[in-house]
């Protein structure tokens, strides 16, 4: 007596998916073989993208550890003899600004009291704006939010003039306090725009939960929407940082004297070096003044990735 076949479909679903084939192959299929044509062609556009991009830090890194007497005798992709780091003191605490030989410490110091400010405002500002726009519809949000966009995409050098004239009627022009608000007027339409989109982005299911709980305006965004707002906040903090710390333009007409931030000041160590030109101690300070928006960068870039996925260029 042969007994028959016993039909696929007779068979228990573990016995069907237990063929081994499939549990090497996984559920996307057979992989790849590890070095093909393209993938060769993907890495070498990669390294040659990132060499062309961290060509000039390494050569700026290499220079400012090196003498003067190494840098006019030997190639600027020559490694230093030793490691010196005197350029960098230097430059930190004893290069001169004109008659001013401080360094650029006095410039970065003015560069967090700008930074801190104005970032925590505009971004606040510009999260409880892109709430609103994104669940309260009160009237003329639609033109209050193109007048916001068109304020993104102009230029700000035409607007610099008349905010002078504004400030100085005020009377708060050259201050801590005017590029303050200078940085927090500029900032706010595209924090608006990456907040609208970001909440655009979330089930209004919450919203109108949180409303039928009694939940207001203030309650909704505190306790709801921005516990929710981690990688978007992130975001607009590495943009906002990144875009005001690197500032010079704005810096150098709205702080004044006393205020000048770190750009300004490292514009002043390069410009005013009389006699030899050290090129060590321009390269240590140019490095100090990026320093800061490439270590918010690498800390947080997970998270920018993050946050740029999860609606900030969502329309």
């Amino acid at each position: 007596m042969t007994l028959d076949a016993t039909p696929a479909e007779a068979l228990p679903a573990a016995a069907r998916f237990s063929d081994p084939t499939r549990e090497q192959s996984g559920p996307r299929g057979r992989r790849p073989p590890r070095l093909t044509v393209g993938r060769v062609g993907l890495y070498a556009f990669l390294v040659v993208a990132a060499a062309f991009f961290l060509l000039p830090a390494v050569i700026m890194i290499l220079t400012s550890l090196k003498t003067m007497d190494e840098i006019r005798q030997g190639s600027i992709f020559a490694l230093p003899h030793g490691f010196d780091l005197s350029a960098w003191i230097k430059a930190w605490s004893g290069a001169c600004t004109g008659l001013n030989c401080r360094g650029i410490s006095v410039g970065f110091w003015n560069s967090v009291a700008i930074t801190l400010p104005s970032t925590v405002l505009s971004i606040g500002a510009g999260a409880i704006l892109g709430y609103a726009l994104s669940f309260w519809r009160v009237r003329g949000a639609d033109l209050l939010f193109a007048i916001l966009l068109l304020g993104a995409f102009l230029p700000y050098q035409i607007f610099i003039y008349p905010m002078v004239r504004a400030f100085s009627t005020l009377g708060i022009y050259n201050t801590l306090g005017c590029i303050v608000s200078v940085h927090v007027i500029f900032g706010l339409p595209i924090m608006t725009l990456i907040f609208r989109n970001f909440y655009a982005g979330l089930p209004l299911e919450l919203f109108n939960a949180a409303r039928v709980d009694g939940g207001g305006f203030w309650r909704i965004f505190w306790s709801v929407m921005l516990p929710m707002s981690t990688p978007i906040l992130i975001v607009a903090a590495i943009l906002q940082i990144t875009n005001i710390w690197n500032d010079f333009i704005l810096g150098l007409v709205f702080a004044g004297r006393e205020n000048l931030p770190m750009t300004v000041q490292l514009n002043n160590v390069v410009n005013s070096t009389t006699g030899v030109r050290a090129y060590n101690l321009n390269m240590a300070a140019t490095m100090l003044t990026a320093a800061v928006p490439l270590a918010v960068y690498f800390v947080s870039g997970r998270w920018f990735v993050r946050g740029i996925a999860a609606g900030a260029v969502k329309g």
